[in-house]
């Protein structure tokens, strides 16, 4: 698998496909989903749904090849790489913004055939990758990507991810027990509860599953389902529509409404097309802490209690956790302070010898202009000035800001880069303002930030790669499931009707065929359905005076009333069992 573009911190999130790992009762799954969603959908989803499913290489009769999709991807400026389960949501929006779509290998079982909270392959290739091949759509997801890095993901968000990830993970795995659901679920309610703000990261997830995960287009009247979510689930797709679920125009306002992902939906958003997702995220973007920096951009990293980045007008960025802005009578940050692990980048870049294991403890710096020089940052001032200002190597200097901050100490190198100075190193420093000492000399090297404001503040460090991992996420990788001896003879059921689709047996042979899978399956799986379905619709395509057509509509008609959780899709099932 091609991986080698990828950054290192992102190739740990993908996995090999493992085609071999879908059993044929995954594939019956598959096969039904996609049945009824091609039917719904091609009159209820955005016109250019149908036409995405077969220039994206997606088959109704069998799970896709992730690697067969992503060639197809290719020529619409997109690749697909398989991903197992859940993934950090600041890892999913790096893939994204690197034009790969991340898709979730596993399939979910039939229990959940209608929808899973677990990404999986159904919403990832059938719901994701259909609507890439609209340019404008394309456009807006790399767009927001590209956003949705910069964003300040807080230690509560991480919290919350975790919770979500470690349930919806146990839900799906057959092998859970009822008391690690009720756990997992406690979890959840009590992180939940524990949110105290609402930060960038999930502004953003909510712009995120208002358009691409639940978007509908069009009118109001009529709109057009466009959202992989809704494009992913039978269920949802047709719930939707009806007049019970509010339909509301889609403004940046979206971001204030929150959704429950193990819930249908109360409301929708609906863009008129396509361009105005993208303007709708613009003026978003527009108030993030990325754009507007200052004390409003820091104050927000302050809150997130989370590894963030302060770009300075020098184009110096200062990385880790920042937990203090002191500011001066007229609010204008006069020092920066940061907690833990710190790193300081240019151009993304980690600056030689400035990395988190030399400032292991923390970091600080005023930010200002000197007394002397108030009109010029201090990154712009000419080697005559810093003379001027007495900061020559091996010489004592005092520089005062004109915040009030003032520094001392014995000159031991100037940083620059692109004709400016980023950083000035002194030993034997003081720091003070007012009356707090902020850097003492027993303390070592004082390496100094230079510039006169914080023009950006964002999300993660500068140089994720040299920064490596922060409290981020460990990768983990979805137990295969063992089978036991019953359900190993199941799949074997199922692959027989499989083999009798696939080689086009029909007439007297097809009837005996299937007469004899049934008679074994009905007894030991009294309440499948679905292998039921699936040899119904075979007869009425090949054998239609068969003998088994009406009692396996019999058999059909009274599952679906013996069970509410499975009466829909029955119902669904029969209305195209006369389509093959």
């Amino acid at each position: 698998m091609e991986t080698e573009f990828l950054p290192q911190h992102l190739r740990k999130y993908v996995v090999e496909q493992h085609y071999e790992k879908y059993t044929p009762v995954d594939q019956a799954v598959w096969r039904y989903i996609l049945r009824q969603l091609k039917a719904y959908l091609s009159k209820h989803a955005h016109e250019c749904y149908v036409e995405g499913l077969e220039k994206t290489g997606i088959n109704v009769e069998e799970i896709p090849h992730i690697n067969h999709i992503s060639e197809k991807l290719k020529k619409f400026g997109w690749r697909a790489m398989p991903v197992s389960g859940f993934i950090p949501p600041a890892a999913f929006m790096e893939l994204q913004s690197l034009g790969v779509l991340p898709v979730a290998s596993d399939m979910r079982t039939l229990d959940h055939l209608l929808y899973t909270p677990a990404p999986d392959i159904v919403h990832e290739a059938a719901g994701h990758a259909p609507i890439l091949i609209h340019p404008e759509f394309s456009k807006y997801l790399q767009e927001y990507a590209q956003i949705a890095k910069k964003a300040i993901i807080s230690k509560e968000d991480l919290d919350l991810y975790e919770a979500i990830r470690e349930l919806s993970d146990i839900k799906e795995n057959p092998t859970s027990t009822v008391a690690e659901i009720k756990a997992a679920e406690e979890n959840l309610d009590r992180v939940t509860k524990n949110i105290s703000h609402v930060s960038e990261a999930t502004e953003l997830s909510r712009m995120n599953w208002w358009t691409a995960e639940y978007g509908l287009i069009g009118t109001l009247d009529n709109p057009k389902l466009f959202g992989a979510g809704l494009l992913s689930s039978v269920g949802e797709a047709k719930w939707c529509l009806g007049s019970h679920v509010k339909k509301i125009p889609l403004t940046v306002d979206c971001i204030a409404t929150t959704y429950d992902i193990t819930e249908p939906q109360p409301q929708l958003f609906v863009t008129p097309d396509f361009k105005t997702l993208s303007r709708v995220l613009e003026e978003m973007a527009s108030k993030m802490a990325y754009r507007i920096g200052g004390l409003a951009g820091i104050n927000k990293a302050i809150q997130a209690q989370s590894v963030n980045s302060a770009e300075l007008d020098s184009g110096l960025q200062i990385s880790g956790q920042i937990i203090e802005a002191i500011t001066t009578a007229d609010q204008k940050i006069a020092y920066l302070r940061l907690n833990g692990p710190s790193q300081l980048c240019f151009a993304d870049k980690e600056l030689s010898g400035h990395g988190k294991d030399y400032h292991a403890h923390g970091f600080g710096t005023p930010v200002g202009f000197f007394k002397q020089f108030p009109q010029t940052s201090p990154a712009k001032l000419t080697d005559s000035q810093w003379k001027e200002l007495g900061a020559e190597n091996g010489k004592t200097v005092r520089l005062e800001y004109t915040s009030g901050v003032v520094v001392a100490g014995k000159v031991q190198n100037r940083v620059t880069q692109n004709g400016k100075t980023l950083i000035l190193t002194l030993t034997d420093a003081k720091a003070t303002f007012q009356d707090r000492v902020l850097f003492a000399p027993e303390w070592g090297t004082f390496d100094m930030a230079l510039g006169s404001e914080i023009v950006s503040v964002f999300g993660g460090p500068a140089d994720r790669i040299a920064y490596g991992e922060t409290t981020d996420f460990v990768a983990k990788r979805v137990p295969t499931p063992k089978y036991s001896e019953q359900e190993l003879l199941r799949h074997k059921d199922y692959g027989m009707i499989r083999q009798l689709r696939e080689g086009r047996t029909s007439g007297e042979e097809l009837h005996q065929s299937l007469e004899k899978v049934l008679n074994t399956h009905n007894t030991a799986f009294p309440e499948d359905w679905l292998l039921s379905l699936e040899a119904l619709e075979l007869l009425k395509a090949r054998a239609a005076n068969s003998s088994l057509i009406p009692k396996l509509e019999e058999k059909l008609n009274a599952l679906s009333k013996k069970d509410k959780n499975t009466e829909a899709v029955i119902r669904d099932g029969l209305l195209l069992s006369g389509q093959l």
